[in-house]
């Protein structure tokens, strides 16, 4: 039998007719996965936001392991004041820390796409609401104040009320020794997860710049946490502690009926 010969014309028609019928599939497939995972294509101003997962390396010490590492910690008699610490990034300012919170930095969660504040919200907030169509930008939720155990309802309107505590100061920082790090690397500190809390601007701002000789959260049940968080950021970054901060710390995790 001889085969039934197909027209130029024919054999043309039929690829763009199979070219289609393979776009059509590639667009319907395309826009199943789009509505699934993109927050704009939902119906309310807001999605909720999945906590992302903590890497071991943003993970403080535990209490044991703090109180060894203490112990191995560098202790400088009183606590140096070096000059030239700016934080403001201001015109004609120093800048020394970088700007707040960018994602250009090689700390933990650098370069993801969202702010280190927005990534510290996301982290800290019961039931995080985003901003319609973002991925990072919180705009409500629920903090349950770790320094003051108080419950705080988080609203972007009233950012404020909320803010994010660098647990070892950036001035106290700097004038530990932070002064003759690179500029990359102090940036990244600033912006590293092991670092910052999410707390009540009245705690943040009661705190300031101490050390844990000067300040300790009020909430005691969240004392051994914070002290094995500053002992995990000093070890980190190889920082030596003041003897007054040394002996605070000490006392607090050498309460093993607490820090157990």
């Amino acid at each position: 039998m001889r085969a039934h010969r197909v027209g130029p014309r024919a054999a043309v028609a039929a690829v763009l007719a199979l070219v289609a019928s393979l776009a059509i599939a590639w667009r319907a497939q395309s826009h199943t996965t789009t509505t699934a995972s993109d927050p704009s294509s939902s119906t309310p101003a807001t999605t909720t936001s999945t906590k992302p997962p903590i890497a071991a390396a943003d993970r403080p010490l535990s209490w044991t392991a703090a109180r060894q590492s203490l112990n191995t910690l560098r202790v400088l008699p009183r606590r140096p004041y070096e000059p030239g610490y700016q934080r403001d990034c201001g015109q004609g300012k120093g800048c020394v820390f970088g700007p707040a919170w960018t994602d250009d930095q090689n700390a933990p969660e650098g370069h993801n796409g969202c702010r280190t504040r927005d990534d510290v919200l996301r982290a800290s907030l019961t039931d995080a609401q985003l901003k319609l169509g973002s991925r990072c930008i919180v705009v409500a939720g629920t903090l349950r104040d770790p320094y003051t155990g108080s419950m705080i309802h988080f609203e972007k309107a009233d950012a404020d009320a909320v803010e994010i505590d660098h647990v070892a100061a950036l001035a106290y920082v700097w004038d530990l020794g932070a002064n003759r790090w690179s500029s990359a690397t102090r940036v990244a500190f600033a912006n590293d997860p092991l670092e910052l809390v999410a707390a009540s601007r009245a705690a943040n701002q009661a705190k300031g710049d101490d050390g844990p000789a000067q300040w300790l959260p009020p909430a005691r049940s969240y004392r051994c946490d914070y002290a094995a968080r500053f002992v995990s950021v000093l070890d980190k970054y190889r920082l030596p502690v003041v003897a007054a901060d040394a002996g605070a710390l000490s006392a607090v995790l050498g309460d093993t009926a607490a820090c157990r």
